[in-house]
């Protein structure tokens, strides 16, 4: 089973089972542990709980240090929760890694960038099943569109989810699959469509489906987004 690091000392797998490696809580750090030690404390409540559930206070607990420790290092909940959302999108990067890494490296140039945008859509939709309260976490709230891209949010390539689709646009442009003239923009479509995926399993109406017909429908809806492209 491939995994999908997170933090230090934290991961994640890409099958359905998450594996939070957690260190026991320590009443004394070196100097930037605290701040390690609360950040994965925020990530994994996040994970159990979605955003809502990251408490800077119950950080500050499971890190085992007394609360007023915390500000030296995030001076309130939202800057806790900002942290730990960059780390929830840089998991979403890396889980789209893992299918770009399954990629063959056969094929013609137009195979090949339509297989790379197939796999960060799939990538995207494994995220949301295998780690649903990180999903929420990244992409439910404050995440933009930045000009100038937090590193804090990339994966193991340095490139956070919407570098990576961006890439695999213009791949498809430079292999002559898509022209010119229909390239900008075109990540907006083609994230809101599987983003619109990822929210009806998750938290719609398709809540409960059976896994094989998940997968099925996500299949033809990467075929679409293919086609519409």
């Amino acid at each position: 089973m491939d995994t999908v690091h997170i933090q230090n000392n934290m991961h994640v797998t890409t099958g359905n089972t998450p594996e939070p490696a957690r260190a026991a809580a320590r009443s004394t750090y070196r100097h930037g542990d605290l701040r390690r030690a609360l950040l994965d404390a925020g990530i994994e409540l996040a994970r159990q709980g979605g955003p809502d559930a990251v408490v800077l206070r119950e950080a500050t607990r499971r890190a085992g240090v007394a609360p007023n420790a915390a500000y030296r290092h995030f001076a309130n909940r939202d800057d806790l929760l900002g942290a730990v959302r960059a780390a929830a999108v840089a998991a979403a990067a890396r889980f789209m890694e893992a299918e770009l890494a399954q990629v063959p490296a056969t094929g013609t140039a137009t195979q090949q960038a339509h297989a790379k945008v197939r796999a960060v859509g799939a990538g995207y939709l494994r995220f949301a099943q295998a780690e649903t309260g990180l999903f929420r976490t990244a992409f439910g709230g404050r995440f933009t569109v930045q000009q100038q891209p937090d590193p804090a949010m990339g994966g193991a390539t340095g490139l956070n989810p919407f570098e990576h689709l961006s890439a695999a646009l213009d791949d498809l442009v430079t292999a002559g699959a898509l022209p010119d003239a229909r390239r900008p923009g075109a990540e907006y479509l083609a994230w809101s469509t599987v983003h619109g995926m990822a929210l009806l399993a998750i938290d719609g109406p398709l809540r409960g489906t059976p896994q094989q017909m998940l997968d099925a429908l996500s299949q033809r809806l990467l075929d679409m987004v293919e086609r519409g492209l």
